[in-house]
């Protein structure tokens, strides 16, 4: 079996908000699908899995809702389930700023369609921007593109702060996996005075589904929030894995390293490695390894 994989979000006022999460969360259990699904004031923005009959009924049901019968999403497959259960959670933001006033609803950027991209970024008066966190952005970006080295989206505003000036950078662009951050972002930036502030439409995953590899500025893969971690051109499944210690994504040549045995550490994570965490990593490998055991067990009987 297949999982259709649906990624989405849209921001536009979400009212009765712990009614619709009752909704979602119901219907989401009686359809086998699992996943994430955030609800706020300020919109709605989720990652689930499912057959793909149960994932279009589910986005028939979200489309039922004020303001999202034009909801958009992308779709890829996935050959096992890439999540372990279904959440629908209620927060402040549907992704995090930090700054409560910033709201997409009442001004955003321009949104600029895949196909239109690689010319925006070609231009030199543009200065192109990846909002995503850095261990996203060291495996993969658009070729020329400023990574700005943050560790969570709340550290943009500080980052616009110290390195960007509506006077001196006129152009901004900017593009994240699947469009959110950066269109927050863009709100944000046309607060602070910015005139001309582009933002990649559907994200990174829209364009590797819609460019094709000879066209393409991408370079690298991209990092996604599931078990298949990172996906490429045509979002085929990429070639990267998660550290179990740290959480980061690795690479065949950092799992060649010296400083990575399986479940225990890798070079990113490595230099923290005490002889505690060592152990700690060892009895979870051991009870994994226990889990698949029987679960095999279970499975030929």
């Amino acid at each position: 079996m297949t999982y259709t994989v649906a990624a989405f979000y849209k921001f536009v006022p979400i009212s009765n908000i712990a009614a619709k999460k009752s909704q979602l969360l119901a219907s989401c259990r009686e359809k086998g699908i699992k996943g994430t699904i955030i609800l706020a004031e300020e919109g709605l923005n989720g990652t689930i899995a499912g057959s793909d009959i149960a994932i279009a009924e589910i986005l028939n049901q979200l489309r039922t809702f004020p303001g999202l019968a034009d909801l958009e999403h992308k779709e890829s497959i996935s050959e096992k389930q890439p999540f372990a259960r279904i959440k629908v959670k209620v927060k402040q933001e549907i992704v995090t700023l930090g700054i409560p006033k910033v709201n997409p609803n009442q001004q955003v950027g321009t949104y600029i369609d895949p196909q239109d991209w690689n010319q925006v970024i070609s231009d030199p008066e543009v200065v192109v921007i990846d909002t995503r966190n850095n261990y996203e952005v060291e495996i993969g970006s658009f070729r020329g593109a400023t990574n700005p080295k943050t560790e969570s989206f709340r550290e943009f505003p500080e980052y616009a702060a110290n390195n960007l000036d509506p006077k001196e950078h006129p152009k901004v662009a900017m593009f994240c996996t699947g469009g959110i951050r950066c269109e927050k972002a863009s709100s944000y930036l046309l607060s602070q005075g910015f005139k001309q502030v582009y933002h990649l439409k559907g994200g990174i995953l829209k364009y590797l589904e819609t460019i094709t590899p000879e066209e393409s500025m991408w370079e690298g893969e991209c990092f996604v929030f599931d078990e298949r971690v990172a996906v490429k051109e045509g979002l085929e499944p990429g070639n990267y894995e998660l550290c179990y210690a740290c959480g980061h994504p690795i690479s065949q040549a950092d799992k060649n390293s010296p400083q990575y045995e399986s479940n225990i550490s890798c070079p990113y994570c490595y230099d923290e490695l005490t002889q505690e965490k060592k152990a700690r990593q060892e009895d979870r490998r051991r009870s994994r390894e226990y889990k698949k055991k029987q679960n095999n067990l279970t499975s030929d009987s």
